[in-house]
């Protein structure tokens, strides 16, 4: 069984996915959907979850730099007890802060386009968000 990384945006959810053994993560791919449309979104999700023997769901949690609790942060709970309902899995949060900047910041040392980045953004900073849990497991 494996883990799923999830990085979920207003219209794009970034998806990993770990190896048996959960200790490597790897980037799956982007979902893209209509704004705000999380319906779409797990339907698309779906499709993965049926190929992929999948027992927890690992959502990354966009708390404020602070620690607090904003709306960004509402909609990702919102969207945990959509998955827990859909998938009836265990999902749990990941502190996400600053994922998508560190993915950022590994593309653009690997010298990647800003178009390719653009595309790619969303898998890896769901890549680095099961990557921290997993190696948080490790302790």
């Amino acid at each position: 069984m494996k883990y799923l990384g999830l990085d979920l945006g207003t219209r794009t959810l970034g998806v990993s996915i770990s190896d048996i053994t959960k200790t490597i993560a790897t980037a799956y791919g982007t979902i893209r959907f209509e704004e705000d449309n999380y319906e779409k979104a797990i339907s698309k999700l779906s499709t993965i979850m049926e190929k992929e023997p999948i027992e927890k769901i690992i959502l990354g949690f966009p708390k404020n730099m602070n620690g607090t609790v904003g709306p960004r942060a509402l909609v990702t709970l919102e969207f945990k007890k959509k998955l827990e309902d859909t998938f009836k899995i265990p999902v749990e949060m990941q502190d996400e802060r600053l994922s998508t900047k560190e993915a950022s910041g590994y593309m653009i040392k690997a010298d990647i386009s800003r178009k390719k980045r653009k595309q790619k953004i969303d898998s890896l900073a769901a890549n680095i968000i099961l990557q921290t849990y997993l190696d948080k497991r490790k302790d």
